[in-house]
């Protein structure tokens, strides 16, 4: 069992901050890319930023200079601090990890649950 577990989603005003979290874990040996996709309602699945496991970063356009993406290889986590938050960046954003599992010593692709951040005007 692989399981990613998102946290730090709420609301927030526009203009504000906040910093959601993704942690890898079960039967698992170590965690490659991983990055952060969101969902708005109506739209299709979206790329937000990426992040090698080697600490390079991706991010898409539309939140290069707001948005940091961050790991903690140790801990199988990564880090989404978001500032400057728009109303257009309300979605349900989504952590995916490649993952080596230790059952089969293969690599999967894995999606947490999503966690849910709304920005109000």
């Amino acid at each position: 069992q692989v399981r990613l577990a998102e946290s730090g989603g709420g609301l927030v005003q526009a203009g504000g901050s906040l910093r959601l979290s993704c942690e890898a874990s079960g039967r698992i040996v170590r965690a490659d890319a991983m990055g952060w996709y969101r969902q708005a309602p109506g739209k299709q699945r979206e790329l937000v930023a990426t992040i090698s496991s080697g600490g390079n970063p991706n991010y898409a356009e539309s939140v290069k200079g707001r948005f940091t993406i961050s790991r903690d290889n140790a801990k199988n986590t990564i880090y989404l601090q978001m500032n400057s938050l728009k109303l257009d960046d309300t979605a349900v954003y989504y952590c995916n990890a490649r993952l080596l599992l230790s059952d089969t010593y293969r690599w999967g692709d894995s999606w947490g649950q999503g966690t849910q951040v709304t920005v109000s005007s």
